[in-house]
């Protein structure tokens, strides 16, 4: 057993494709791997801003021996009266197999091949080379003269299996031992500089300022000569790199950092926030972390916490340090990709772009303040919303009528002037400086400047929270005006983007409606607002003014969309593909929040130990319920057996408590009583026969049958269900 390495190292790769990019890596090897027969015990990944890295433990140094069969012709063609005909004779010569060693199976002879493994080493230039130009990135680059597109440009490669280098090339680097430490930290670059020292020195003696500018660029050439370190074999990987100062374990240097992050901000007596993104992004930006403390001028501490932390975060990523009672410190925490030596200046340099950035933030606050929220409504007609369909002036007055029609749908007890001011003003941070400047605050300054404004204190966290959630995991709307006012913005921006025609297609989402509507469904979930959607639907659509006609068409199409969203959320959940079905098998439930309740309630039952005996009883029922051509009242006067009797007894029982329970939404109660139709739905089938001669006997029983269908599939459609 060995192990196998290839690294391909590359220019810095950004740092939100990293993830994304080794999580393939990983799996394409292991799934390559596997086609060729190489036997291996686990793959692991590895990754750092400028090299992307694959090692797979206990790989057999032979493939694994295989067995192909190839079927011929049939038997009686391929032997006459016991002798091989030409067809046998052409087919076994065709497969490199002796006709006597044809093997009849199913009246068709078969060629079985044993093959024998080849060497795995024989296998893996190939190999390497397949992975290599089969992983796909959301952006690719040409460089030089090649048609060779990758993420970035490719600068070394490392393939070993044990110690022995295997054969890769592309766009002209070749495969070897030799890797890349940090650019500048590795001792061979030190070294390389050191001897450059004295004439460095006398450059900056002569010219101090440009001394600087000649040193990083002699060092730089300098560094790039002496960048290789050599890789023993596939176990030293890691130990070399890190003697190189390179932590290329991307999980251990991300507790690296956070520990750092943690250590520096309790040094300042406060608590570091880590948001874990941030935290993502910085570990695939560094190859050596050292974090670092700075400090800016308490003076823009009576800025919003927001306007200070979001420059930090999104724009420097920095992590914000907060005090004991959750105010923000003036302090900030950066990570550095290099060593501890001269972090004062370092500091002093971060301080400055700090200090610009929250300066803007100042004066972008100051001017806004100039004017009132509702004051910029009038602006608000300069901002196109979506061709042919006005402003977000006009789009912030029908989202008043919208939110409305929500709150009566949905009999939701919230103040109506408050939601109708929260409606209005939610738009109105767009024209901000503040929201033009940094956009990522859009919601957030609207909440700000309407506080500041006097408005009432749920105005402003409905303008915040109308916004939420802003992406797959954000925090969802806490309040009713929050909720209602998002779901109608949202659901404004699906309906207007579908009336033009324009509905998500594959890949391509370009107004992200797919995010919007997960938006939706997650706020009806979350608050469990029952509400039926197409009505919604039709009201938004009816507020852009779209045509009748057009309005019939586009209600079932978003609808549709609308549903294809909650199955993916529910599978993701866990909820069985089946499951899913079965509950939205019913087309004309299009409440969301009741077809959740459903699937999860479901979605238990099945695996319970009643399940095999209710869903086979239940499909039964189904299948007969398909003979019915007209529907007829149950008479218990036609019933000649005691079993339709205690049958018909047990399902006007169970209806009265399926409808109790179904009121609640307490589907779990509704399939306890499918379970208990069980016993007397299998008794009437053993006494009694369907489809009796007597034309009113049969139309009887079918019609008992329908009843006791509409217990079993109250739920959802059992039919759908795989055993």
């Amino acid at each position: 057993m060995e192990k196998l390495l290839f690294e391909i190292g590359t220019e810095e790769i950004p740092a939100k494709f990293m993830p994304g990019i080794l999580a393939q890596l990983q799996e394409m090897a292991a799934k390559k791997m596997g086609e060729l027969r190489i036997p291996f015990e686990e793959v692991k990944v590895y990754g750092t801003p400028r090299r992307m890295t694959f090692i797979a433990s206990g790989v057999a140094e032979t493939q694994a021996d295989s067995t192909v069969e190839a079927k011929g012709p049939s038997a009686k063609i391929a032997f006459v009266n016991g002798a091989p005909s030409k067809a046998a004779l052409g087919f076994a010569r065709g497969q490199g197999v002796d006709v006597k060693d044809l093997v009849v199976r199913d009246n068709y002879v078969y060629a079985v091949k044993h093959l024998a493994g080849a060497p795995v080493k024989d296998l893996l230039p190939d190999l390497l080379l397949d992975i290599l130009t089969s992983l796909t990135f959301p952006k690719n680059m040409r460089w030089a003269d090649h048609e060779f597109k990758f993420v970035r440009p490719i600068r070394w490669l490392v393939a070993l299996f044990g110690d022995e280098v295997i054969p890769v090339e592309i766009t002209g680097v070749k495969s070897g031992k030799f890797s890349r430490g940090h650019r500048f930290l590795r001792p061979s670059a030190i070294d390389a500089a050191k001897e450059h020292e004295s004439v460095l020195d006398a450059a900056k003696a002569v010219f101090d300022k440009a001394a600087s500018k000649v040193k990083n660029s002699v060092a730089s050439a300098v560094i790039g000569t002496y960048g290789a370190v050599e890789i023993p074999n596939a176990d030293a990987y890691e130990k070399v790199l890190y003697d190189n100062f390179v932590m290329v374990d991307q999980d251990a240097r991300r507790e690296v950092i956070r520990q750092q992050v943690i250590d520096l901000a309790n040094e300042q007596n406060g608590n570091a926030e880590i948001d874990e993104d941030l935290l993502e992004e910085v570990n695939y930006l560094v190859e050596w972390p050292t974090a670092l403390c700075g400090d800016f001028e308490e003076k823009f501490l009576a800025l919003p916490k927001e306007c200070i932390i979001t420059p930090m975060r999104e724009h420097q990523r920095y992590f914000p340090v907060l005090a004991d009672d959750g105010s923000l410190m003036n302090k900030f925490i950066t990570v550095r990709n290099g060593g501890k030596e001269y972090l004062g200046i370092v500091a002093h340099g971060n301080e400055r772009v700090l200090r610009a950035r929250l300066s803007d933030a100042e004066f972008f606050f100051n001017e806004d303040r100039k004017q009132t929220l509702a004051d910029r409504l009038e602006k608000l007609k300069t901002v196109s919303f979506q061709e042919g369909l006005g402003n977000m002036n006009d789009k912030s007055r029908r989202l008043v009528q919208a939110s409305t029609m929500l709150m009566m749908a949905l009999n939701a007890k919230v103040n109506k002037e408050e939601l109708d001011r929260a409606a209005l003003l939610c738009k109105c941070d767009l024209v901000t400086g503040m929201v033009v400047e940094f956009t990522e605050l859009q919601g957030v300054m609207g909440r700000e400047y309407a506080k500041l404004d006097g408005e009432l204190e749920a105005v402003a966290t409905g303008i915040y929270e109308h916004y939420l959630p802003r992406f797959a995991g954000d925090e969802l709307p806490g309040t009713d005006i929050g909720r209602i006012v998002g779901i109608a913005d949202k659901l404004d921006n699906i309906c207007a983007t579908f009336s033009r025609g324009l509905a998500p297609t594959g890949s391509q989402d370009p107004y992200a409606l797919r995010r919007q509507a997960l938006g939706i469904i997650n706020i009806l979930l979350d608050a469990d607002y029952h509400v039926s959607l197409y009505k919604v639907i039709a009201g938004a659509l009816y507020l852009l003014n779209i045509a009748p006609e057009q309005t019939g068409k586009l209600v079932p199409q978003i609808g549709e969309f609308m549903k294809q969203r909650l199955r993916n959320m529910l599978i993701d959940q866990g909820i069985r593909y089946d499951v899913v079905d079965a509950v939205l098998a019913e087309e004309r439930n299009d409440d969301f929040a009741d077809l959740y309740a459903r699937a999860v309630a479901l979605n238990k039952f099945v695996a319970s130990e009643e399940a095999p005996a209710v869903i086979q009883a239940a499909t039964r029922v189904a299948n007969l319920c398909k003979k019915i051509e007209t529907e007829t009242a149950i008479n218990p006067q036609l019933f000649e057996a005691e079993a339709e009797t205690a049958l018909h007894n047990a399902v006007q029982s169970a209806s009265k408590e399926v409808l109790a329970a179904s009121v609640k939404y307490d589907y779990a109660s509704v399939l306890a009583e499918a379970v208990k139709l069980v016993a007397p739905i299998n008794k009437f089938f053993d006494d009694v026969m369907v489809m009796a001669e007597d034309e009113k006997v049969k139309n009887n029983r079918l019609a008992l049958l329908s009843a006791v269908k509409d217990v079993t599939h109250a739920v959802g459609d059992l039919n759908a269900i795989v055993q």
